[in-house]
């Protein structure tokens, strides 16, 4: 029987990394974002409160719907042993998939939003004639614009952190791994160890020189070359930010999860003062 796991957190963050990782193990399917969460959220909306169709499904029956919905959409990988459903808003719904999945973890990609907001801007400006999807006319003018849009929170790095804050603080923060960026690029096997540690899984033996995920496609179709491209060398590059100082240090201030008090949530991450690391499952 497949075991379902997800992968979710900040964009930016090694979530297609991890993917790549992941998928190198035949008995594991993983991917970049799936459109399972909002199909998922689709089809409630058409059949929940309000809609004139609602009357005809119980609880037991809708939750069968969202069931089934993940069930077809994966039948093509029914021979894998664990499949692995990316998602940034799965910690939003902790509650659903609770009662969709016996027993199941979220693998929460995090990372200095700062650098987050510095690695989309980075994407911004190597491609300076193609004008994404990402940002409004207006949004896009500059890079304070930029950063202030996708921090709204209905933007693409706001409505992820307010997303992972709801589940980092909510009742079952049990279920989280959060995975530190950085850490993940500087150590990838003793960082894939705990990983494992933590689902439960039998330990693989990644190449981490030889990290294949590309989706050329995907991103040209919302004019972001490269934004789901995964160097094949795991390692961590540093160099020095691209953001104006104030923009860094205020984003710099989101990482809320350094505090690690009112959840029983999981980290393989530095804490800001000493710089260790935790692995506390």
């Amino acid at each position: 029987m497949t075991q379902y796991h997800f992968i979710s957190g900040l964009p930016r963050s090694g979530s297609t990394l991890l993917a790549g990782l992941l998928k190198q193990n035949p008995a594991y399917h993983a991917a970049m974002s799936s459109p399972v969460a909002p199909l998922m959220a689709g089809c409630l909306e058409q059949i929940g409160a309000g809609s004139e169709f609602a009357p005809f499904f119980s609880e037991q029956k809708r939750r069968a719907l969202c069931q089934s919905l993940v069930n077809s959409y994966y039948s093509e990988h029914a021979d894998k042993q664990v499949i692995f459903d990316t998602n940034r808003i799965w910690t939003a719904r902790m509650h659903q998939l609770v009662e969709l999945f016996d027993d199941f973890k979220v693998i929460c990609c995090v990372r200095n939003p700062a650098w987050v907001m510095d690695s989309f801007e980075c994407i911004y400006r190597k491609n300076p004639f193609d004008y994404s999807r990402m940002y409004s006319p207006q949004s896009r003018q500059t890079v304070y614009t930029r950063c202030e849009s996708m921090a709204h929170h209905q933007g693409v790095f706001g409505s992820a952190w307010t997303a992972l804050k709801e589940a980092y603080y909510g009742e079952y923060s049990q279920r989280l791994l959060l995975v530190d960026y950085d850490l993940l690029t500087q150590h990838p096997a003793r960082t894939m160890e705990l990983l494992y540690q933590f689902l439960d899984l039998p330990t693989f033996d990644h190449d981490f020189n030889h990290v294949e995920y590309e989706e050329g496609e995907f991103d040209s179709n919302i004019g972001v070359k490269g934004l789901h491209t995964v160097k094949k060398e795991v390692k961590f590059t540093p160099r020095r930010s691209i953001l104006p100082p104030e923009l860094f240090n205020k984003y710099s201030d989101m990482a809320f999860w350094q505090d690690t008090s009112g959840t029983q949530a999981s980290l393989i991450c530095a804490t800001a003062p000493q710089g260790d690391t935790y692995a506390s499952f």
